[in-house]
């Protein structure tokens, strides 16, 4: 299992983020071909100081199933729209195998 990963800082409008995050975001990354799992998370408390807003785990089979999502019109959609809703960088992806123990 592959996991994207990606947490996103406080926005200015919290209103905001979450409108456009639930209504247009989460409708097309449940479109990305071959996911797996789709999981978001909220009202986080950060251990280590930093403070985030939302936290998306995306889970594919493989490495080539998530590069091929990413890689599709509709993956490219996903990606761009990101900066409508937490410009610049209010949010770190990251990408990382996973295995169960």
């Amino acid at each position: 299992m592959v996991r994207f990963l990606v947490l996103y800082e406080m926005p200015e409008d919290p209103a905001a983020f979450d409108k456009h995050y639930d209504e247009i975001h989460v409708p097309l990354v449940k479109k990305l071909p071959g996911l797996a799992r789709y999981t978001v998370s909220r009202n986080i408390v950060s251990l280590g100081g930093r403070k985030y807003y939302l936290v998306a785990e995306l889970d594919w089979e493989t490495r080539q199933d998530m590069q091929a999502a990413f890689g599709s019109q509709t993956g490219q959609k996903a990606a761009a729209d990101v900066s409508r809703f937490a410009p610049g960088d209010k949010s770190h992806s990251f990408i990382f195998e996973v295995a169960e123990v």
